[in-house]
């Protein structure tokens, strides 16, 4: 019988980042941008579930492309209640005054803030897939539709093995919304260990910059080397 050769080296388990992994950081960034942006609390339920086909749905849909890495659609449906809910709380945060605010949700105003949402969601989403995957994505802008009916929505190319999936989110005052993602099948596999990169911080340069320039300068006084005898010889 032969006896196995130690080589030096161990067998690890290869890490496997699947499209429900994706997903994950996908629902991430939705209840982080929402929740900074709302100053409120906005949960995702546990279970998905497995679609065959995303829809556009009343009262508000938004969806948005990309592509790069691979390939995909997210589509988020509102209801009346939690858009207005999400609009209210995003523009009292940012200090407008209440009644200033729109009170339906088919008004202009509403649709623009959403679709402002819809862009930071999917933005912190791929800067998440260059940051933990090490690839890059492009979004196309993000499209928002006032609708009464139910709109079938697909990916304009071919799609080997086409995944959907929907999960269901629920604001601070218990409104419901869904998010949706298609996108192919697909499998990220790590060949090696490697350090997620580094968030960039917007604020934090601003700081570093300002202290930077308001830190207290040292005089450099120069220093000249003097030969003596050529003083000397010349009479100086």
């Amino acid at each position: 019988m032969n006896t196995p050769t130690d080589t030096g080296k161990s067998m690890r388990k290869t890490e496997i980042v699947t499209t429900d992994d994706i997903l994950l950081l996908l629902c991430k960034s939705v209840t982080d941008v929402l929740t900074s942006a709302t100053a409120s609390e906005i949960n995702y339920s546990a279970m998905v579930q497995k679609i065959n086909k995303t829809c556009l749905k009343p009262d508000i849909g938004c969806f948005v492309l990309f592509d790069g890495g691979f390939s995909g659609l997210v589509l988020i449906n509102f209801s009346a209640a939690a858009a207005l809910e999400i609009y209210h709380n995003y523009m009292v945060n940012m200090g407008i005054p209440k009644e200033e605010l729109a009170t339906m949700h088919t008004s202009d105003d509403v649709g623009n803030v959403m679709g402002e949402l819809m862009n930071q969601i999917v933005g912190d989403f791929t800067g998440a897939i260059g940051k933990e995957l090490h690839t890059s994505i492009t979004q196309n802008q993000p499209k928002m539709l006032t609708i009464n009916k139910q709109v079938v929505v697909s990916i304009d190319t071919n799609l080997d093995r086409p995944q959907a999936r929907r999960v269901t989110f629920t604001t601070e005052k218990h409104n419901i919304f869904y998010l949706e993602l298609a996108m192919d099948k697909t499998e990220f596999i790590k060949l090696h260990d490697f350090d997620p990169k580094a968030d960039v911080d917007p604020d934090q340069i601003i700081s570093d910059t300002q202290n930077n320039l308001n830190a207290p300068r040292k005089t450099i006084t120069p220093t000249v080397d003097i030969d003596q005898d050529l003083l000397d010889e010349l009479g100086i």
